[in-house]
């Protein structure tokens, strides 16, 4: 196909995330992408200001995780995860309960990260179910908050404010408090969690877990809340037998400054979620692990199984280019490269504030945002930024980055100048 054949067909046949098939977006022709650089069709090159969707922690087309996949690929790209292992299986698994809390003990393979919330939300129902306690079927969590497009999970992303709106008559109906006000570097307030605390002790016979997105909401809104809440949070799960989910799929392997975001805090949730960083952006995985009375009290009752197992569970691609990008990243001064990130997107994204059309500016980690007052046009946006040569992918009214680690100093310099210039120019 000729580059313009390519791009009608793609208008014509291929739908894409969170776009109208009768008036899509534009979309841009990609060619190649290495290191922090992605390279379109037409010689134009863009710095990567989104790590494909927070995932492509170590950049494209890295020679490590390429090695891993083409030695893989030499013995099996799959092989079926009922009633067989291998050892890139083990390998990972052995490599996440090391680096988790040990209380993680188990862990259970997913194709994506919104099937990992899937899975963890139902472990938690099938606990209860173990215990007796049928009842404690609900799920509690907090505002603005994203979970995945996949039907459970879309029932505990925000009702209102967030992009599954209008499923909600048909979804299960979950409880929401307010999101946390205390932001993450701001002093703590004990009344932020007040509203969190009344519905745990009205509703805690129902409640079979409390699901969120520690320290950093994302797709939801971009909100960085104070560590307080979560401790808070778990106490008051304990307190009142409700089980407590992390979903970390975005958070995870180090984007805010810590290798996990829960690590900001002195507790440790029942059941985790891991994703999109998992196998460096190389291929769709994710985890849900869990602890040792999780999975002995599932498996105690009838049915005396866990009643979910993916077709491509466990698979042998997927694994051994997480097992490369976990063991790359811990080898790295990747602490240290977050924290530089973080310095720079601080001092880049200042000269923001001063915008009539800017909300607010912040900055955790290796992730930066800008938040507006009005939600963006995409159909205007987006083509600004490729002109000024970095990618950006904006929603709503963030307009936000989440470079990969691996982005230099002159990089991450020009990826700031540029969103800076595009807002101002918009």
């Amino acid at each position: 196909m000729t580059h313009k054949e390519l791009l009608d067909f793609d208008k014509q046949h291929i739908w894409h995330p969170y776009t109208s098939a009768t008036n899509p977006l534009e979309v841009f022709h990609v060619e190649s992408a290495t290191g922090c650089n992605i390279r379109l069709n037409d010689g134009r090159e863009l710095i990567d200001g989104m790590s494909s969707w927070w995932a492509a922690v170590h950049g494209y087309n890295h020679p490590v995780l390429n090695n891993a996949i083409q030695k893989q690929t030499e013995k099996m790209s799959h092989i079926m995860f009922g009633g067989l292992t291998h050892q890139p299986a083990v390998e990972l698994a052995k490599l996440l309960v090391k680096i988790t809390p040990e209380e993680f003990t188990k862990v259970f393979y997913c194709d994506s990260g919104s099937v990992a919330v899937e899975v963890a939300m139902k472990m938690a129902l099938q606990y209860w179910h173990a215990k007796g306690e049928s009842s404690k079927n609900e799920f509690l969590t907090i505002k603005n908050g994203y979970h995945g497009d996949t039907w459970h999970a879309m029932s505990v992303c925000d009702p209102v404010n967030g992009m599954h709106s209008i499923f909600n008559k048909r979804l299960s109906i979950q409880n929401f408090v307010s999101q946390p006000q205390v932001a993450f570097n701001e002093q703590w307030d004990d009344s932020d969690f007040f509203e969190m605390e009344s519905v745990i002790e009205a509703k805690g016979d129902k409640i079979a877990a409390v699901i969120l997105e520690p320290i950093v909401q994302g797709a939801g809104g971009m909100w960085f809340y104070h560590p307080e809440y979560l401790n808070k949070l778990s106490a008051c799960c304990k307190k009142h037998n409700i089980l407590l989910i992390f979903d970390e799929i975005a958070t995870g392997f180090g984007r805010t400054g810590e290798l996990f975001a829960m690590n900001h805090t002195n507790i440790v949730p029942d059941i985790l979620c891991l994703g999109k960083a998992i196998t460096g952006g190389y291929m769709s995985f994710a985890t849900t692990m869990c602890t040792d009375d999780i999975a002995n009290t599932i498996s105690s009752a009838e049915p005396g199984v866990f009643m979910h197992g993916p077709t491509f569970m466990g698979n042998p691609l997927a694994c051994a280019v997480a097992v490369a990008s976990i063991n790359l990243l811990l080898e790295t001064e990747w602490q240290k490269r977050v924290k530089n990130i973080e310095k720079q997107l601080i001092a880049g994204l200042e000269r923001a504030k001063k915008l009539a059309s800017v909300k607010s500016v912040r900055v955790l980690g290796a992730i930066g945002v800008i938040e507006m007052h009005e939600a963006v046009d995409m159909k205007t946006i987006q083509p600004m930024f490729v002109k000024e040569g970095i990618w950006i992918r904006p929603f709503g009214r963030m307009v936000y980055t989440m470079p990969p680690f691996i982005i230099t100093d002159k990089e991450i310099s020009v990826l700031t100048e540029k969103m800076v210039k595009v807002l101002t120019n918009l």
